[in-house]
């Protein structure tokens, strides 16, 4: 692989009221000039040719054409990386953008959720109905901050974004498909719905429930997936709802997640886990380190199948929070960037998808392994911020990418933004592989 340097590039001017206020005794000596630069041609416009029949849907946004700048994916995280605390640092470094964005997540939530991201205690934030308001609300907090402190565009700067299951909603919101106030909305009503699935669950069958991150060596990881699904009778990829029709909660195990090629997460009873782990551990001749998460949930299992519900109805509706579009759709199509689905690890192909497998993500497995592989291999996306609490996504990305920050090497980076300190390396790093371009095969 070669790599070339394109250019010459013009510089953007910094945004007027862009200032780089990182935490106290941090020091920024990163030139206003070079904060971002600017691309030497547009994206494509997203709409395309009229056609004849009125119903169809508008294409889905393809990634713009071959650029002088590496391919880019913004990405969000989930649940778990919630801690007490983590919007005070935005709010001290930047109170003219960030104290209207949380009192609006207030006004949208309808209590102060900022009071228990603040003070806590770190219990009542763990609960799923504060966490993931909590961390979508945050992710985009950091995100505004990003735009109207230091002019990023997302649609000029990114080509695709994901979040982690939770993180999903993030990213729709930043690449144009759903606006803040109904994702945030959709979030707390997804929240509650699986708290309460699980409360009915306990209720009617006993037993106690979460979630436990299995990590193995890579070449055992496909037989331990086959071990896993023939264990619990039936596969993890796709249809849960009809394939777990006939079974109690307490029978059901499914794996929730596909992380990487060498972690997986399991969902449901938390006995029947580990009667499935001592099963792995005593038939494949290797032994998986097994780890309980901070869920108090069995995310992405049949048993949250009444939040799908609850998703249908609120998607098939239309948007009541934002101002200016009262009745309208509440997902636009086709939004600004493809975003990429967790249930299919390709990018939503239509409104209805987007409407499909957002609701019915709540039960399937993410497929986040599949979705940076498609990036990474297929569209040869180089360069990958995250955006939000918590460096777990990024070291996700980093292991399968094989980067950690910039890496002129492979044309590209693998950053976090979660602190407001963390902004000048990225921008710097995203300044210093603009040009790096990687040369097409013949």
């Amino acid at each position: 692989m070669t790599l070339l340097l394109r250019g010459p590039c013009r510089l953007l001017a910094p945004h007027r009221h862009a200032t780089c206020r990182p935490r106290a005794g941090a020091v920024c000596t990163l030139p206003p000039s070079s904060w971002f630069i600017a691309l030497p041609q547009c994206r494509n416009a997203s709409s395309s040719s009229t056609d004849n029949n009125a119903q169809q849907q508008p294409p889905s946004p393809s990634p713009a054409p071959r650029r002088t700048r590496p391919k880019t994916a913004l990405f969000f995280p989930g649940q778990g990386v919630q801690k007490v605390g983590m919007l005070t640092p935005w709010l001290e470094a930047f109170p003219t953008t960030a104290v209207p964005i949380v009192e609006e997540i207030d006004h949208i939530v309808g209590y102060r959720l900022s009071e228990v991201i603040a003070n806590g205690p770190s219990k009542d934030l763990n609960l799923t109905p504060n966490a993931q308001p909590a961390i979508m609300a945050t992710s985009i907090l950091i995100l505004r901050i990003l735009e109207k402190e230091f002019g990023f565009k997302v649609d000029e700067r990114v080509d695709f974004t994901l979040g982690h299951s939770l993180g999903e909603f993030a990213a729709l919101v930043s690449s144009g498909y759903i606006e803040f106030e109904d994702s945030l909305h959709m979030v707390q009503k997804r929240a509650e719905a699986m708290a309460d699935a699980t409360r009915k669950a306990q209720e009617e069958y006993g037993g106690e429930y979460g979630m436990v991150a299995i990590v193995s060596e890579p070449p055992h990881m496909q037989q331990l997936i086959a071990a896993i699904e023939e264990f619990v009778g039936y596969g993890s990829e796709g249809g849960k709802s009809e394939s777990a029709e006939n079974r109690s909660p307490i029978e059901q195990v499914l794996i929730a997640n596909v992380n990487s090629k060498n972690q997986i997460v399991l969902s449901g009873n938390i006995e029947r886990i580990k009667t499935l782990v001592a099963h792995v551990r005593q038939f494949l001749g290797h032994d998986p380190r097994a780890v309980r998460l901070k869920s108090d949930s069995p995310f992405h299992s049949p048993i949250m199948k009444p939040a799908v519900g609850v998703m249908h109805r609120i998607l098939n509706g239309r948007s009541r929070r934002v101002r200016g579009r009262e009745g309208e759709d509440i997902v636009s199509w086709p939004g600004l960037v493809p975003c990429v689905s967790n249930v299919t690890a390709r990018v939503f192909g239509s409104r209805e998808e987007v409407k499909d497998l957002l609701a019915r993500q709540c039960l399937e497995t993410v497929q986040w392994w599949g979705s940076i592989k498609y990036l990474d291999q297929e569209e040869k996306v180089r360069r990958w911020v995250g955006i939000g609490p918590g460096k777990v996504g990024r070291n996700l990305v980093g292991k399968e990418v094989g980067m950690r920050g910039k890496d002129a090497v492979k044309g590209g980076g693998v950053w976090a933004i979660t602190d407001p300190s963390e902004i000048e390396e990225v921008l710097r790093g995203l300044e210093e592989t603009e040009n790096l371009v990687e040369e097409e095969a013949e």
